[in-house]
């Protein structure tokens, strides 16, 4: 219990958090139906989303985007500014593609799908949230989650993200997100839910 207050405290990811973020993240998603489509071999899934989630944060969100972490948990974020790179890049893209061997095609698929849905207005992009599953019911994910928030509300900026998973909707609900529509990515995927969040007032509480 002592630990928990540090523990829960969101921090600035840096590089050197890779091999920690990188597997948090990769036992956070072992059960998401999107990772898992991505990733459909039990016996090599946990490895492969590791190497994943190294790549999306070394070579990308890290670089780009507004990353965090608790000690089971992390987040990437984009702010406005950095709306370019809200979808990875071509080099990433390469990278990512090397780690999902056959699956390359339909993750290739998805992503361009996900960057002809970007929304126009001006906004941050929740990318990436996910708590070890050891961890969860501990806070560390709702941490992270008022941490990005509290940034957007101050900036005046909506929020969007998507979902794949229909047990986080009513979460993401709980903290204002509304439902903007439902998709299925191309090549028989899963469910995708796109959410948005109308920024709040700082000073309102």
């Amino acid at each position: 219990m002592s630990r928990m207050p540090q523990s829960n405290t969101p921090k600035t990811a840096i590089i050197d958090d890779a091999p920690m973020v990188g597997g948090v993240l990769a036992r956070a998603f072992g059960d998401d139906p999107m990772m898992r489509w991505f990733f459909p071999d039990d016996s090599s899934r946990e490895a492969g989303l590791e190497r994943y989630f190294t790549t999306l944060f070394t070579r990308q969100y890290g670089p780009h985007g507004v990353c965090e972490r608790t000690e089971s948990a992390a987040a990437f974020w984009v702010a406005p500014e950095g709306q370019d790179k809200a979808v990875p890049d071509a080099a990433t893209v390469q990278a990512l593609q090397e780690i999902l061997g056959d699956r390359a095609d339909v993750f290739r698929r998805a992503v361009e799908a996900a960057a002809e849905h970007t929304p126009p207005e001006p906004h941050w992009y929740l990318a990436v949230i996910g708590a070890d599953p050891a961890a969860r019911g501990q806070g560390h994910g709702s941490a992270l989650l008022r941490s990005g928030l509290a940034q957007a509300d101050a900036a005046g900026m909506p929020v969007y993200l998507e979902s794949s998973k229909p047990d986080n909707l009513p979460v993401y609900e709980h903290f204002g997100f509304v439902v903007l529509g439902e998709a299925s990515l191309p090549g028989g995927g899963p469910a995708l839910w796109a959410m948005r969040r109308a920024p709040r007032d700082p000073s309102g509480g």
